[in-house]
């Protein structure tokens, strides 16, 4: 989510080691006697030290550790590079963390090494989650992932060059997303629309424009339909109506979203799909932006694609009451809506949700924010989705390019993801 990343547009390179911040006993200990030591591991959202993660959890343990003494929180934070693989090999090497704040849950799930949502938080705090966020960390109806921070996606257009070129109001379907992009063309944008499908993460720019034509990667009960009839219709629409009229300004395959997003601060791009971060770097180069529901084939899209972090428990070391209280202290009100407010992002839990619609100083995200229940997720319950992302990064931008075949694209990507996923169905059982 996982997504990659990432929808804040935060490198975190400079962050690659770890930082222990409190607890310096053994991981272990005894639920039923003696100190108890958690351990922590959790990515970071800041690209410098000032605004780095470890500074938010190092907060959130010492006041836990003051209300729940017997409990130490031994937190350690690493970059978005990095965190996935340090966990993994921490599960491998059979020293797994008591919590990790990650990318994806369902490998570990179908391993039965996490605790479900129902073992760990008490009632109030699960009932708080989002309900299209809370389903989205489930597999087979249980739910193992715990949503951490969301995001949706929007349309983006600049009102500068909208007005210049005589555009009175955003587009609201195709129709007019090619309409605009050519009067834009006409006058003088270098990239109309702005479309990403090279490597860096085609995989939610393809999720958006499925979500638009009335397709996705998966139907209603979980299967992959990759190469649906809508789907396909929707990649010859891009192919033969923007691409070929070279209405994106550069070939999509080759095109990475930092690369649109950066063309959109500086006044080049006139529309592209973008997520609440993009708002931050667009205001600080002064760029005047409206944001709207993303245009669907005939009229609005029926959704829009929606972004989850996980934090999932494991049960290696057997503190789930422990984990259980730190869990529930976490995600309280306070919690979560300062790390919302330090990172502009969106909230997983009602409560959060609420506040934010309540203060005006949130207003630029209320229109991601009321896109929150109805919005479409990565299938990340499954355990074939981390392969066939990675598939989709690596094939989908030939899909539109001026020789390219949308139907044989994402007839061989369908057959993949029908292999990975039989394949985990089997390691499964």
């Amino acid at each position: 989510m996982a997504v990659r990343r990432r929808f804040l547009g935060l490198a975190a390179t400079g962050l690659a080691t770890a930082a222990t911040l409190s607890g310096c006993g053994m991981i272990g200990g005894s639920s039923d006697g003696g100190d108890v030591t958690l351990k922590l591991v959790a990515a970071d959202y800041g690209d410098k030290d000032s605004n780095s993660s470890r500074n938010y959890w190092g907060e959130v343990a010492r006041a836990f550790e003051a209300k729940n003494p017997g409990i130490k929180v031994d937190v350690n934070v690493y970059s978005w590079e990095d965190v996935d693989k340090k966990v993994a090999q921490m599960v491998k090497r059979g020293k797994a963390p008591d919590i990790a704040q990650i990318g994806a849950y369902a490998d570990y799930a179908a391993q039965d090494k996490l605790y479900s949502a129902d073992q760990l938080l008490s009632i109030p705090v699960q009932a708080d989650f989002i309900t299209s966020l809370a389903e989205a960390g489930e597999v087979h109806r249980v739910q193992y992932g715990l949503p951490f921070v969301s995001s949706t996606r929007r349309l983006f257009y600049n009102k500068t060059l909208f007005a210049q070129a005589g555009i009175a109001s955003p587009p609201t379907s195709w129709a007019e997303i090619k309409q605009d992009a050519v009067k834009l063309k006409q006058n003088g944008v270098k990239m109309p629309y702005g479309l990403p499908l090279g490597p860096e993460e085609p995989q939610a720019e393809t999720l958006m424009w499925m979500l638009s034509g009335g397709g996705g990667y998966t139907d209603d009960i979980g299967n992959y339909t990759i190469d649906s009839p809508e789907n396909i219709e929707t990649f010859e629409w891009l192919k033969n109506d923007l691409v070929a009229k070279d209405l994106t300004g550069s070939d999509p395959a080759a095109t990475n979203r930092q690369k649109v997003f950066d063309g959109f601060s500086n006044g080049d791009v006139g529309m592209l799909n973008g997520h609440p971060t993009l708002m931050q770097q667009a205001d600080a180069k002064g760029v005047k932006y409206g944001t709207v529901e993303l245009p669907g084939k005939d009229g609005k899209a029926k959704s829009t694609m929606g972004v989850a972090d996980w934090m999932m428990a494991f049960k290696q070391n057997g503190h789930r009451k422990e984990i259980g209280s730190f869990l529930d202290f976490a995600y309280n009100r306070e919690n979560t809506v300062k790390f919302l407010d330090q990172y502009d992002l969106l909230p997983v839990t009602n409560s959060a949700s609420r506040e934010m619609r309540a203060d005006r100083k949130y207003k630029p995200l209320w229109g991601f924010l009321d896109q929150l229940p109805n919005s479409q997720f990565y299938p990340a319950d499954k355990t074939s989705w981390p392969l066939v992302s990675g598939k989709v990064k690596k094939q989908i931008g030939a899909a539109v390019g001026r020789t390219g075949d949308p139907a044989g694209v994402l007839g061989e990507l369908q057959r993949e993801a029908t292999t990975a996923d039989n394949a985990g169905a089997r390691d499964a059982r």
